[in-house]
């Protein structure tokens, strides 16, 4: 091999890592939650935490853990939000009587081809 082989083999080494990063990063995901149709809060599912949210009704808790989301409590008087669970990527979680949503939206395959 000669000294512009490596320079060209080095340069696609290096490409392939900036491009594998890109795909780490872009895979982080985010949380979007809205109370009342107006975004509260964007999150990371990088971070474990809960935050709270207010509504009409009182205090919705979401929980963050383990890059996953989920509503945590809720006062609504069916607790069906709080009963779908951990919210799979691209999901959402709407609690209608508080009027606060939680949507993952994590990078997921929506389609791999059509």
């Amino acid at each position: 091999m000669r000294p512009g082989d490596w320079l060209i083999a080095g340069a696609g080494v290096v490409l392939l890592a900036a491009l594998w990063l890109r795909q780490v990063d872009s895979l982080e995901g985010q949380v979007v939650i809205r109370q009342d149709g107006q975004v509260f809060q964007t999150a990371s599912l990088r971070l474990n935490r809960i935050i709270e949210v207010a509504g009409p009704l009182g205090i919705s808790r979401i929980e963050i853990q383990a890059g996953r989301v989920r509503v945590a409590a809720d006062p609504s008087p069916r607790q069906l939000c709080v009963r779908q669970g951990w919210i799979p990527s691209g999901g959402a979680a709407v609690c209608l009587p508080n009027r606060v949503s939680v949507e993952n939206a994590a990078a997921g395959y929506d389609t791999l081809n059509y």
